[in-house]
């Protein structure tokens, strides 16, 4: 899906992790072609299940990988010449039997699979990645349930909104909203947790809600999900992922607790099967979310970035969370935010 531009003035690719796919659609021997931070990248899993972001274009001679390339083993195959690179991105073989060129090396972006999801690393310095994102134990969650756009924009704007605390209720008309935990910030991790009251919740009953939020650099975010009363958890993942310096692909991606009480939300949900029911409540779950993210898009796409801004009491730590962004930008970049 996609959505028309806005204006945008902050610099193009943040420093930080991303998401490139699901993991589960990218099988042993899968190869996809992506646009990611700037760049025509493959990406491709070998015959044993690890995984590779590479440049998309052969060193060799410069056909495009993605493009009747294939996995062969442990490596990646040119569909033009026949030279092999592995993971690394190093050339570990050609089709002539001679001496492999010492300059016959890939690009690659470190990449790794991670709580459902496969998700690289990108520095505009090449540096090696300065943290890692925690994997989360999964006994008795559900599978990734997603949806997902494309559209001019950028991660430090869509990540901005789990901060700004006034446009809740502006934009999404919700109510009662608070803090009830101050915003926390340590190195490239943030964390602060909410409460607010959705007057159309689960099937369109009032249900008050609270979030705690987790925020791993500007392209991967969690937010933990207690629908009160219902007892009802969740885990809601916002990956924005930069593509070509204009655009963004931001995908939600849900799962949800299994452990679910059906007579807490109607009597009449006891007679259903509990693996039917939380597929049922999974999706409305979602749907909600999704259309909380709509919402957004007309904001996304018609602002412009103001720096510094000009805040009020109850917009929330709007001005702590653009100081804790600084650290993902080169020291010339960050004269812009």
């Amino acid at each position: 899906m996609m959505i028309s531009d806005k204006p945008k003035l902050l610099p193009r690719f943040p420093t930080g992790w991303y998401s490139l796919c699901l993991a589960r659609d990218l099988q042993p021997g899968g190869i996809k072609t992506l646009q990611f931070a700037g760049e025509e990248i493959v990406l491709f899993r070998t015959q044993s299940g690890a995984v590779s972001a590479l440049d998309a274009y052969c060193p060799h001679l410069g056909a495009h990988i993605g493009y009747g390339g294939r996995v062969e083993g442990e490596c990646v195959r040119c569909p033009f010449h026949g030279f092999e690179y592995n993971v690394r991105g190093e050339c570990t073989s050609t089709p002539y039997g001679t001496r492999i060129p010492p300059k016959a090396k890939a690009r690659t972006f470190p990449a790794v699979e991670r709580n459902g999801l496969i998700v690289a690393y990108f520095d505009g310095d090449r540096n090696p990645p300065a943290w890692d994102i925690p994997a989360l134990n999964w006994e008795g969650w559900s599978p990734l349930i997603t949806q997902d756009w494309t559209f001019r924009g950028h991660p430090q704007e869509t990540t901005e909104n789990s901060v700004d605390i006034g446009h809740f209720t502006e934009i999404h008309g919700y109510t009662g909203v608070g803090m009830l935990k101050e915003l926390r910030a340590d190195g490239p991790y943030l964390t602060t947790q909410y409460k607010m009251t959705r007057a159309d919740g689960l099937f369109g009953q009032p249900v008050s809600t609270e979030f705690e939020i987790h925020v791993h650099g500007l392209g991967y975010s969690l937010v933990e999900v207690h629908v009160l009363g219902y007892e009802i958890f969740s885990r809601l993942f916002v990956l924005a992922t930069p593509m070509d310096g204009e655009n963004i692909h931001l995908r939600i991606a849900l799962s949800m607790l299994e452990d679910t009480h059906p007579g807490k939300i109607h009597p009449l949900l006891g007679l259903v099967p509990r693996r039917f029911l939380n597929k049922i409540i999974a999706r409305e779950t979602l749907k909600g979310f999704a259309h909380d993210v709509q919402q957004d898009f007309v904001i996304w796409q018609n602002k412009r970035y103001v720096q510094p801004p000009i805040l009020a009491e109850g917009d929330g730590p709007v001005g702590k969370y653009r100081q804790w962004a600084r650290q993902f930008y080169t020291a010339e970049e960050r004269v812009l935010i």
